[in-house]
């Protein structure tokens, strides 16, 4: 069963072998059913988990019992992230007690020198131990091994779901406690637990800070049942499934046949692998943030917008202040200004963009490909805030087209099961292999809808990606869409036509991208 579960993962996301190092992560437990059934597009979570959880909730709060119903929600999220794996419910309270534990102590405490920065610096490392041993343990040893000829022994280290989410969200409410004024933080367990573990969240983000949701959570009004927020919040919810489902799940058998071939592909299929890639991540975890929002306004709590139409940049610092928003931030806050930011002269300030997009990469995975996409991501800045003291403006059309094709390579390293893949698939996307328009990739395109067109296959292909390119750079996005939201039978027929074919099409259930990292 753990050989279907790995094989599973590798037809809907990226590889588990990292061929530069030989290090195998398991990222499904061997009880891959259970990890299935409570995913965000399942209809186990649609119409149990759901409706379960929000009935008991606003019904203890019909009575008043608010203190009950947040237990209610909290009991919930832990049982969410159980049904993944229930042994791993005692590792994410240990991280949640410990942090709890420390961030008390700090926000009680003055800050300055001693034993509070002490303190804040355990705490640190008391994320980062966790988050190092199960994600990046095998990594690192093989690494050496590979590098000093040594022979050290790794075990295959499950992946715990989330893990590099709820961490970081944490080591900031330890910063943050330790900047804060005494007893400005005063936090009870309880609302601080429900923070971490808040099941809309808890798994792929937003990474969330305390000062975002849990002031929410002590607001009476936030526990009345309000039909405008169930309303507009199940409205982001079925626009980010109809991403997911309709449209980053089509992709994915293309993307999956494309980087296991990768040094076979044609020129065409290159660009027809690649940019299935580009628009595929972006729909699957764009969708899963709507999706997020969504469900998190249903319970009257807002969580922070992730991606704001991040294929219409100009240039790639435009690009990270729209794509992954609350990463970006985090890197921002707890990473970049710490190390000095742009304060000391340019040289240091290209420096500390490079050591911040470097961990960034490597936060998404374990796997030289992450540190290398990391690498450009950091090089692109560099670029892009050099060019910017030149005074020199391109044309819009020019700075968008070198921006979206940078980020495209960009996304071939990322996806690419090895260095060497990557390689090859960029090799091939400049023409370096020859060009041929020959191709051995699947329609993406169901052929109830194809076929009686009188076209091939490839071009099929590239007309749906033309298609997809227009909708990410000229539509509003969920949000623009959501603000526009009237109660009326347009909007109803259009909703409805999105969840019905949603549903319809649940049985092709995949996890989504961004559960791996």
């Amino acid at each position: 069963m753990l050989n279907h579960a790995v094989r599973l993962l590798l037809d809907h996301s990226q590889s588990n072998i990292d061929c530069l190092t030989c290090t195998k992560v398991v990222r499904r437990p061997p009880f891959s059913y259970w990890y299935i059934t409570l995913l965000f597009n399942s209809y186990e979570f649609l119409f149990i988990f759901l409706p379960i959880t929000a009935i008991g909730f606003f019904g203890l709060t019909q009575f008043r019992l608010l203190r009950v119903a947040t237990y209610w929600l909290t009991l919930t999220s832990l049982v969410f992230y159980a049904y993944w794996n229930p042994p791993y419910v005692i590792l994410l309270l240990i991280s949640v007690i410990g942090n709890y534990a420390i961030g008390n102590y700090l926000s009680r405490t003055d800050a300055g020198k001693g034993l509070p920065k002490l303190m804040m610096w355990l705490g640190i490392a008391f994320n980062l131990g966790i988050l190092g041993y199960y994600k990046y343990a095998n990594f690192f040893v093989s690494s050496v091994n590979q590098a000093i000829g040594t022979a050290w022994a790794t075990s295959e280290v499950l992946l715990p779901l989330g893990i590099s989410f709820y961490s970081f969200t944490q080591i900031a409410y330890v910063v943050d406690a330790y900047r804060s004024d005494r007893n400005s933080l005063n936090y009870d367990f309880i609302s601080y637990l429900l923070f971490v573990i808040f099941f809309p969240q808890l798994i792929a983000g937003p990474i969330l800070r305390h000062d975002e949701l849990i002031p929410e959570l002590r607001k009476p009004r936030n526990f009345l049942l309000s039909q405008k927020n169930i309303a507009i919040g199940c409205v982001i919810f079925i626009l980010g499934i109809g991403k997911k489902v309709l449209i980053a799940d089509t992709l994915s058998p293309v993307v999956a046949q494309a980087f296991q071939q990768a040094t076979d592909l044609s020129f065409i299929d290159a660009w027809i692998g690649s940019l299935s890639y580009t628009f595929q991540l972006y729909f699957d975890f764009s969708g899963y943030s709507d999706m997020a929002i969504g469900l998190g306004l249903i319970f009257n709590l807002t969580l922070p917008i992730n991606f704001n139409s991040p294929y219409k940049a100009l240039s790639v610092g435009d690009f990270w202040r729209r794509w992954h928003i609350t990463l970006s931030h985090f890197l921002r806050d707890y990473l970049y200004i710490p190390l000095g930011g742009s304060r000391r002269g340019d040289l240091r300030r290209y420096g500390n963009l490079l050591m911040t997009m470097l961990l960034g990469g490597l936060w998404h995975g374990a796997g030289w490909t992450f540190i290398i996409w990391g690498g450009m991501q950091g090089l692109f800045l560099v670029v892009d805030h050099a060019w910017r003291k030149t005074a020199i403006a391109f044309p819009k059309v020019l700075s968008w087209g070198i921006t979206f094709i940078a980020i495209i390579f960009s996304w071939v390293v990322f996806r690419a099961a090895s260095v060497s893949d990557a390689w090859a698939i960029a090799q091939t996307m400049v023409g370096m292999h020859g060009i041929s328009t020959a191709s051995q990739l699947p329609n993406m395109l169901p052929d109830v809808l194809t076929r009686n067109l009188p076209v091939a296959t490839t071009w099929q292909s590239i007309a749906f990606l033309l298609l997809l390119l227009g909708v990410v750079t000229c539509c509003p996005n969920s949000q623009e869409l959501s603000q526009r939201f009237r109660p009326n039978r347009r909007w109803a027929l259009a909703i409805g036509i999105i969840a019905a074919w949603s549903l319809l099409s649940l049985n092709r259930v995949s996890e989504f991208l961004y559960f791996q990292f």
